[in-house]
């Protein structure tokens, strides 16, 4: 069995990183909007705070989180927002203090859960591990939003891995939220690590390790560099910009409409350049 302790590790990096480009912004520098509709920097950490939230009450308090749910059930359309709304409309110190605290308790009780144990959520039941990947992928991709708003390059990093293990393992999930009937073979992804390529380069650049899924025989094949396709999958790039590659016709598919968060898939972001 994996040992789960590296994804509760770099979680906390995750959100450290994180913490150190949002901690020392001005005022005006948290209203700032993001590429999500509607959101500001303060509504991107808003919604991280929330849902280390939920997460800590799903872990510690079965009707806590139960009640949570049923919130999300009557508005299910709305409820996200919502969440985000409240919190960001709270001074950006108490913002950032919040969530701070949050993620720190939910790193112990999560870290802390013994094996085999399996969490409520609005989806299936998640272990610790899956939950704090789960985290994990959203602290990276609300923090892209933040670092698209500031006009800030993030170094990738390993800790990318999880992202893409999730991207690849909601395969099917990204058809069947569409109506779509998954295809039943297995893909075969190749994906360079962000030590031996960047944005824009391809897997057979060399120099980094290759993160690989799926039969290695497979027909249906998605090649590419791991930030690129971690960019697609939680949909804060659009693919026309980014250098993943699909042979076959339902890996091509899958590259259209690959998601790896739960939920509606929302409408994306459009090509650079396109007129919005």
């Amino acid at each position: 069995m994996t040992d789960p302790t590296p994804v509760f590790d770099d979680l906390r990096d995750e959100s450290e990183e994180l913490d150190r480009l949002v901690g020392e912004l001005s005022e005006e520098d948290w209203a700032l909007a993001t590429p999500a509709a509607g959101w500001t920097v303060a509504h991107q950490i808003a919604h991280l705070a929330w849902t280390d939230r939920s997460a800590l009450l799903a872990a510690t308090d079965l009707k806590a989180f139960g009640a949570e749910v049923e919130k999300a059930l009557a508005a299910p359309d709305r409820f996200v927002d919502d969440g985000a709304e409240q919190g960001a409309g709270l001074p950006p110190a108490r913002l950032l203090a919040e969530w701070r605290a949050g993620r720190d308790a939910l790193h112990k009780v999560l870290s802390s859960a013994p094996r085999g144990v399996r969490f409520p959520w609005y989806g299936p039941p998640m272990s610790g591990a899956s939950m704090a990947t789960a985290r994990l992928m959203e602290t990276w991709a609300h923090g892209q939003d933040i670092a698209d708003a500031l006009h800030v390059m993030r170094p990738p990093t390993d800790r990318l891995r999880h992202v893409a293990r999730i991207g690849v393992r909601a395969r099917d999930f990204a058809f069947g939220v569409r109506g779509l009937t998954p295809p039943e073979e297995e893909f075969r992804v190749e994906l360079t690590s962000p030590a031996g390529a960047g944005a824009g380069a391809s897997a057979g650049d060399g120099g980094g390790e290759l993160w690989t899924y799926g039969p290695e025989d497979a027909a249906q094949r998605v090649t590419g560099p791991a930030l690129d396709f971690c960019l697609l999958v939680t949909r804060r790039a659009h693919r026309a910009d980014l250098a993943v590659r699909a042979q076959g016709a339902d890996a091509d598919r899958w590259l259209d409409i690959a998601q790896a968060f739960a939920g509606p898939p929302g409408t994306g972001r459009p090509p650079k350049g396109a007129t919005e």
